[in-house]
């Protein structure tokens, strides 16, 4: 397919054919999902994040059933069943984890010496360099076009700050979905992109019909930033549940974290006492308040609504702001197919007005 080397450090570390990744978004980067970002040439993560460790084995199975290609895992280092997740990535070989919050040093260490590649997302200049002093392979860093939790600074921005600071891989995030963004960000220096609203919408993604016509009827100027759901910015599509929970009291709000965070320990298998445990290290390792450490849970509770239960005027619609314009839901291969013959396309074509501007400088 491809005339042009899509080959990079990416793709050296990871072992894909081109350097695209599938993050993990909770409740949509399934097995189906990963295997066919895989066996379609990107790299796909798993959703561990949002699922007991029973859950991360079996997907890992399903999908080593469905492609020989190598994949990852993301799931929080915080919670108490991180360790068993580590042993259970380290005993089927996953070639990846990437996780963003809290890590633990030693756990990264011990994922590294298993020869896990070590792969965080991050999403400001401060929080990179701090990642790669962790023991990152590469790093993922997300401008503040990206959906869900994300940052302040513009792709365009961050991007290179991050590259010049870094030695190791800088993968590019936010507002990315086609040929032309892989190629700006690589003319930026990064080794590849990571894409989530985009993988989200394709065919092979779990999210019901009824969600996916939401994003694909989304305008950019819709897709908004809210501290709301949990004290921390998330960029979200504005939608009657994001309206109700905007006048929603702050004693309201943590009454709705009690309750959501009861139900996220019962589904991920842990306890109460655990789950405060977990509450309490988030608190010391980012410096944020109880109140918005208990509220952590809001969000994959409230993106299950929509993304699992198929009611996306009662759930939550994390999202880029790059939804707003995407009109279709292509296969895996059929995107990616097109993102690397339009990548290859602009290379081409940006080639051509190089020579030709050459030529009219010296006649």
């Amino acid at each position: 397919m491809s005339s042009v080397s899509m080959q990079t450090s990416l793709t050296d570390l990871l072992g894909c054919q081109y350097p695209v990744i599938q993050t993990a978004m909770g409740w949509v980067a399934d097995a189906n999902l990963v295997a066919a970002t895989c066996n379609a040439g990107g790299f796909g993560f798993l959703a561990g994040a949002v699922m007991t460790p029973a859950e991360v084995e079996a997907g890992i199975l399903a999908i080593k059933a469905k492609t020989d290609k190598p994949f990852g895992v993301n799931f929080h280092m915080y919670t108490p069943g991180a360790m068993e997740i580590i042993d259970i990535c380290i005993r089927h070989g996953v070639r990846a984890v990437s996780y963003s919050r809290s890590p633990a040093k030693s756990m990264i260490q011990k994922l590294k010496d298993a020869g896990i590649v070590c792969i965080p997302t991050v999403g400001a200049l401060k929080h990179a360099i701090k990642a790669v002093e962790m023991g990152a392979d590469a790093v993922v860093v997300q401008g503040g076009e990206g959906g869900g939790h994300t940052g302040s600074v513009a792709s365009n921005i961050l991007l290179p700050q991050v590259v010049d600071a870094l030695d190791v891989p800088v993968v590019a995030a936010g507002g990315f979905k086609d040929g032309r963004g892989l190629v700006a960000a690589l003319s930026y220096g990064a080794a590849g992109i990571a894409m989530g609203t985009r993988f989200l919408m394709t065919r092979e993604s779990p999210v019901p019909e009824a969600t996916k016509r939401h994003y694909l009827s989304a305008v950019t100027e819709q897709i908004v930033v809210s501290k709301k759901l949990d004290g921390m910015p998330q960029r979200m599509i504005n939608n009657p549940c994001l309206q109700q929970l905007q006048t929603t009291s702050s004693l309201g709000m943590l009454w709705l974290a009690i309750k959501n965070g009861l139900a996220f320990t019962r589904l991920t298998g842990g306890s109460l006492l655990a789950m405060l445990q977990s509450a309490w290290q988030m608190k010391k390792a980012n410096g944020l308040s109880l109140g918005q450490t208990l509220m952590a849970a809001n969000a994959p509770m409230m993106i299950q609504e929509a993304m699992v239960n198929g009611h996306p005027d009662q759930g939550i619609l994390p999202s880029g702001q790059v939804a707003g314009t995407i009109q279709d839901l292509p296969s895996g291969a059929e995107l990616m197919a097109s993102i690397v013959e339009q990548a290859e396309a602009t290379l081409l074509e940006f080639s051509s007005r190089c020579a030709h501007a050459q030529v009219a400088v010296n006649p």
